[in-house]
């Protein structure tokens, strides 16, 4: 257990660049394209319950609770209890100081949670602003947040990032989120995308919740062909559709909206779910369902590995194909 959780921790960068290795001998090899790239975001369960979020005052009296229990086990040096040997009491030290590291560090999460809770509130009515609960941060897993689920619950959990290469499956970017939504996502994958792969995709294909008109122009203008559904309703009684452009939409948006009007863009966005809804499936299958692991650092280095072990099986498979087709001709 402590080997492989140290693992995790001191070898980051290590998978991280063999990650980049994997991917630089398959495209060498011709097994990955970079024609079509699609993206989307998993949100997997966190390990941390949804009675450990408490408001700022409740952090406040933890943090007291967790300094006296700290100062109490250092007294306890002096006349340790003979019915512990050394190994237990230093457990409980270790828990005890980790537990009042944890409730600092949500105490300096508080803040930033507060900003993004107001900034929301900014969109609702005066009704509905006064429903929104106050900022809550859990002390066992201060950066998670509870999120909206798949199955329409809400449970603390982790936004994780994919985007794979559609002609192969093969995994070339990951990311960690902890807001909770895919809006902002794809810029900053796209760019972990050309710099491992050292060239941007052809195209871009993301879901309704990637399409924020600033990440399509951002997109757009590195030469990269998005492929998103427009969001609204088809028409409107001004007769205005998804297609048709507003006063504010910059060059590349008038452009994509354009675009995803033919039926040549439906057919190729289509192919977004057959791509990355299953590499979220075998995501799944390699225990992406409930993370036994906290905080982003450590989550991120469980899904380059998984990424990794993902890349790997597909590098087999893809061989065995070419292989056969070879034979066959």
């Amino acid at each position: 257990y402590h080997t492989l959780s140290d693992f995790r921790v001191a070898h980051q960068e290590a998978l991280d660049q063999l990650l980049t290795d994997i991917l630089a001998t398959m495209m060498d090899a011709g097994l990955v394209t970079l024609q079509h790239v699609a993206q989307d975001g998993m949100r997997v369960r966190a390990s941390a319950g949804t009675g450990s979020f408490r408001r700022e005052s409740s952090l406040q009296r933890c943090l007291a609770e967790a300094e006296q229990q700290v100062a109490k086990l250092a007294g306890e040096r002096e006349q340790p209890d003979p019915g512990r040997n050394a190994r237990q009491e230093a457990a409980r030290k270790r828990a005890a100081e980790e537990r009042q590291q944890r409730v600092e560090k949500a105490l300096r999460r508080m803040p930033q949670v507060q900003a993004e809770k107001e900034r929301r509130k900014k969109h609702l009515s005066k009704v509905k602003r006064e429903k929104v609960p106050e900022a809550r941060v859990s002390t066992t897993d201060p950066e998670c947040r509870v999120m909206k689920m798949a199955d329409g619950g809400f449970r603390p959990a982790y936004n994780l990032q994919l985007a794979a290469d559609e002609d192969s499956q093969v995994i070339v970017g990951v990311a960690v989120d902890t807001t909770g939504s895919d809006g902002g996502q794809a810029p900053a994958v796209l760019e972990q995308v050309e710099r491992r792969t050292g060239r941007v995709p052809e195209a871009y294909l993301m879901d309704g919740g990637f399409a924020k008109r600033e990440d399509i122009t951002t997109l757009e203008q590195r030469g990269v062909t998005v492929y998103a559904p427009a969001q609204g309703p088809r028409t409107t009684t001004s007769g205005r559709t998804k297609g048709s452009p507003s006063r504010d939409d910059t060059p590349e948006v008038v452009r994509w909206r354009e675009r995803m009007e033919t039926e040549e863009a439906k057919e190729i966005y289509k192919r977004r779910a057959a791509t990355i809804e299953c590499v979220n499936a075998h995501g799944r299958r390699h225990a992406l369902t409930q993370l036994l692991v906290r905080g982003v650092d450590k989550v991120l280095s469980v899904l380059l590995l998984v990424a990794i072990t993902h890349n790997l099986l597909r590098w087999i498979a893809l061989n065995a194909a070419a292989q056969a087709s070879a034979q066959a001709i």
